[in-house]
C-alpha cells in the first residue's frame, strides 16, 4: 500500500483495530500529546500497533521508535519521517 502520511485518525484507528479502546479514554479528544499508558495502551499494544503500522505501511520502524515515542505525537512523527526517507530512497 502507497502511503505518504500518517495521521492521527491512521494511528487510532490501527490502535483501536490492534488493541480496542478503554471506555474512560476519549480517543476523539485532544490526546496528541497525551502518554500511551494515560491513553491505554502499554508496551505490548504499541508493538502491535508497531507491527500493524509496518505492514499496512510498507516501512520498518527501529526498535527505539516504539519505546521512545511515548505519545501520539511522537509516534506519528517517526513514522512520517520514516516515510519521509522510504519516498525520497524510491
Amino acid at each position: 500500500m502507497d502511503k505518504h502520511e500518517f495521521t492521527l485518525d491512521d494511528l487510532k484507528r490501527i490502535l483501536i483495530e490492534g488493541a480496542g479502546a478503554e471506555e474512560s479514554v476519549d480517543l476523539d479528544g485532544d490526546i496528541l500529546d497525551e502518554d500511551f499508558e494515560h491513553l491505554g495502551y502499554e508496551s505490548l499494544a504499541l508493538l502491535e500497533t508497531g507491527g500493524r503500522i509496518e505492514r499496512e505501511y510498507g516501512i520498518v520502524l527501529d526498535d527505539d521508535v516504539l519505546t521512545e515515542s511515548n505519545t501520539p505525537r511522537a509516534l506519528i512523527d517517526a513514522v512520517n519521517s520514516q516515510l519521509g526517507e522510504t519516498a525520497s530512497a524510491a
